[in-house]
């Protein structure tokens, strides 16, 4: 690839993300939840397998009190069921700029969100708050 084509590779991706972003934040303000996330928080949930599981990771980490009215499941299932109608593309992953697999250093895969708290990683906490 020429560096223009990378060029226009990056451009595609950004606007994905921020298409993503979008869904996902206006959702958020739809149903009354002071979430803002941004380009880093989605790329950080990107580790955990699937969608739903994100969401739950991010309120168990960041609005645990949400739990004590409402299961993660409910509340993800709900989040993203109007993400979909909005926006109903998967959230992309960035495959061209990792590095070769001879250069990566193995990682256990994680296979669900409470595997991935319990490494503690650090999930930002609202964006522009």
């Amino acid at each position: 690839m020429n560096p223009s084509q990378f060029d226009a590779c990056d451009s595609a991706h950004d606007a994905e993300v921020e298409a993503q972003l979008c869904a996902y934040n206006s959702v958020f303000d739809e149903l009354g939840l002071r979430f803002r996330w941004d380009a880093s928080t989605l790329a950080l949930l990107g580790r955990i397998d699937s969608a739903e599981a994100q969401i739950a990771a991010y309120i168990e980490a960041h609005h645990p009190h949400l739990l004590k009215a409402y299961s993660a499941g409910f509340l993800s299932r709900a989040i993203l069921e109007r993400k979909n109608a909005r926006y109903p593309a998967p959230v992309p992953v960035r495959v061209g700029s990792a590095p070769p697999l001879n250069h990566v250093e193995r990682q256990p895969l994680m296979s669900n969100r409470r595997e991935l708290l319990s490494y503690e990683v650090e999930l930002p906490a609202l964006a522009g708050v």
